[in-house]
């Protein structure tokens, strides 16, 4: 049985794989044997998701990665197969086996909803159920949001220096193939307007694009050939490559072939700065005054920026956005922060939080999360609690309920997701789209029952 884990999408697509029970550690399955054994297993139980930290430099986070996150724990599936191959390696024995058979994941999870920013100890999900069925999906969500929500943070700060001009994601082929699906989807909702990956278009319905490479022009006899065999068979709004050779001889072919109603050129090398401001006099001058410029050429943020006063309409970005531009995760941690005091279903939670040494804080109990905002309606501090919300915060709480019962409450669009984090990163005090390294733009302030422990 072939199991969608991608289940927004359409069924049957290509990145289909059998289900996601086994993307996680053995650790994980070791330990639902001993509380199996020890009678503990059954145990309610509360894992929250949350970064300790925002990688360096960075002023906020994006959370991406929650509709996939809710797939895959639908799908988190052992077939006999996987069974077959736990009890041929001795992973765990019979009892567990039979355990798992029949595992569903039948409890509660809340978090912030995707698009979302958050901070250093922000409660990004929240995962309610027996300690047996919530310890077992550690490794896939932690999988999952640490890549999509890198990729969305990096997406973010390409947008804001692109200052409202399209963003093109193009880089499958400097990933995984699966990743790459999942990168064109974060980066969709981190601002990006389209990609050159047909998966993640097929899948997501993320509008793509893509016209031809350098070995296009470099298969025909001259550039000349091979514009207008470009321009036959896609039509004079179509976008030309003009630096295979020489650009500037290039462009005037260009306008020659497809007339003043050229689409676009696309630049991919050289100083991007130059160059742009050069071909864009030379289009004006030969009355193509309207031909977009694209650029690409190993893009971040930075380069980005630079570009600012340039002659530019569009970027194409590919390593440095699925990678992360530099910080290709968010270290976010799965931990318990509370258990049920005895085996009653009934039993009250009682607050758990580990004791270590390196500065690994946590914060024991269930906590709640609300944005404090200022007499202007900026967000002011990031107010993370346990016990009763103050009156005042009521209205600002950012964690919504995900899944019931082992139910998805409801799936959103990207689009949705998309528009949420343009509305929460311009809810933002203006220095979170500084691109220089700086500390979080909000700080975190706790009030809690429960003490910090190191």
């Amino acid at each position: 049985m072939n199991v969608d884990v991608m289940g927004e999408g359409r069924p049957g697509a290509p990145v289909a794989v059998p289900s996601t029970a086994l993307f996680t550690d053995q650790y994980e399955l070791t330990m639902l044997q001993a509380a199996l054994k020890a009678g503990t297993a059954h145990r309610r139980s509360v894992f929250e998701v949350f970064t300790r930290r925002l990688p360096e430099g960075r002023r906020y986070g994006v959370v991406a990665g929650t509709g996939r996150v809710l797939d895959a724990v639908e799908n988190f599936r052992f077939e006999p197969a996987i069974l077959e191959f736990l009890g041929e390696h001795g992973v765990v024995d019979r009892p567990t086996l039979d355990w798992l058979a029949d595992y569903r994941f039948t409890g509660d999870i809340h978090g912030y909803p995707e698009g979302e920013v958050y901070f250093p100890g922000s409660p990004i999900l929240q995962v309610e159920g027996t300690f047996a069925e919530c310890v077992l999906l550690e490794t896939v969500i932690l999988s999952i949001l640490n890549h999509d929500s890198a990729v969305a943070a990096a997406a973010s700060r390409m947008a804001v220096a692109a200052a409202g001009r399209p963003l093109i994601e193009m880089g499958a082929r400097r990933t995984h193939e699966l990743a790459a699906v999942a990168a064109a989807r974060a980066a969709y909702v981190g601002g990006f307007s389209s990609t050159s990956d047909l998966a993640a278009g097929f899948r997501w319905g993320i509008p793509t694009v893509g016209t031809s490479a350098h070995a296009f022009t470099l298969l025909h006899d001259s550039e000349r050939d091979a514009f207008q065999a470009q321009v036959a068979s896609l039509g004079t709004g179509t976008t030309l490559l003009v630096d295979t050779y020489d650009v500037a001889e290039a462009v005037r072919t260009a306008v020659e072939v497809a007339g003043p109603g050229l689409g676009a050129v696309r630049i991919d090398s050289g100083d991007l700065l130059v160059v742009a401001h050069r071909v864009r006099q030379q289009l004006d001058e030969l009355g193509a005054r309207d031909t977009r410029i694209v650029v690409t050429s190993d893009l971040d943020e930075y380069a980005i920026a630079s570009l600012a006063a340039a002659p530019v309409d569009a970027y194409g970005v590919g390593t440095q956005l699925v990678t992360g531009s530099g910080h290709p995760t968010c270290s976010m941690v799965y931990k318990l922060v509370a258990r049920a005091a005895g085996e009653d279903a009934r039993a009250p939670l009682v607050p758990v939080a580990k004791k270590s040494l390196g500065g690994k804080l946590s914060v024991g109990g269930v906590k709640w999360a609300a944005r404090a905002r200022d007499e202007y309606g900026v967000a002011a501090e990031e107010v993370i609690g346990t016990g009763p919300v103050p009156e005042e915060l009521g209205d600002s709480l950012l964690s919504v309920p995900l899944m019931r019962a082992g139910r998805v409450l409801g799936r959103e669009t990207l689009d949705a997701a998309r528009r949420r984090h343009e509305a929460a990163r311009g809810g933002l005090p203006l220095s979170a789209t500084q691109l220089s390294r700086g500390e979080p733009v909000l700080p975190t302030g706790y009030r809690t029952e429960s003490p910090v422990t190191a």
